[in-house]
């Protein structure tokens, strides 16, 4: 009973690997081989970088357990996960962009560029991208964005296990930098423990001044902004953003 038990979940794991390479098997079919995966981690904490993670991996690769980083619970299995991925991948790299960008573009922008910093640190050129949820700006390679694409392509997904881990790693880092904080804990989320620091402790230089939580804290008024300047094109915008970088 065990056994066969065993082979159903098998099974399930077989099929749904299957189908997170639905998009890649499609690009293979084309004649395609080198496909990257891209995605970012930390858009919503107050404080620290966005990560992104840029992954190629082989045709037909399947790896027990690999999913969308949210979906992952455990995080030593995510970085079981992580571990298996580096080794196996054809090229695999992250990019950041900092407080600072962050605060100056806003966390819309902030994260296409650590996209595109990832995409530009891979040591082979992918021929074709596919990127969770959006497109990335002024590249030349074709690419795709997937809504929900962590949870729809086995690249994708990869890339966010090496994007949440990595950033992961830094938080921790942090926390003994700046202990009080809980950033081993909550990796800068707007979690109940770091709003009770926030205000209890102020504001860190890691902080992000633009986020209301934090400008709360400093006693500085609200940003009122929309992603964009409605007044000016998403491709006007871009091209400021990203050129020289």
């Amino acid at each position: 009973m065990l056994k066969n038990s065993q082979s159903r979940r098998n099974r399930r794991e077989s099929l749904r690997l299957t189908r997170l390479l639905r998009y890649e098997r499609e690009l293979w079919g084309d004649g395609l081989e080198l496909i990257a995966g891209i995605d970012e981690a930390g858009m919503s904490p107050l404080a620290g970088p966005v990560c992104a993670g840029a992954v190629i991996l082989p045709k037909n690769y399947r790896l027990k357990g690999l999913n969308d980083s949210k979906k992952i619970l455990d995080p030593e299995k995510r970085q079981e996960l992580a571990t298996h991925i580096k080794a196996d991948a054809l090229a695999w790299s992250v990019g950041w962009a900092e407080v600072n960008e962050i605060d100056e573009l806003n966390i819309y922008w902030a994260g296409l560029l650590a996209m595109q910093r990832a995409l530009s640190n891979l040591t082979r050129t992918p021929e074709y991208i596919l990127v969770d949820a959006r497109k990335i700006p002024n590249c030349q390679i074709r690419q795709r964005g997937i809504v929900h694409g962590d949870a729809l392509s086995a690249s994708i997904a990869a890339a966010s296990i090496i994007a949440k881990t990595s950033r992961d790693t830094l938080l921790i880092s942090l926390d003994g930098q700046y202990p009080g904080y809980g950033f081993a804990t909550h990796k800068g989320y707007p979690t109940s423990e770091h709003l009770k620091a926030l205000k209890a402790l102020g504001a860190l230089p890691i902080h992000r001044r633009s986020f209301r939580p934090v400008r709360e804290a400093l006693g500085l008024d609200p940003i009122q902004e929309s992603l964009f300047d409605q007044n000016l094109s998403e491709e006007v915008l871009s091209e400021e953003i990203f050129s020289g970088n």
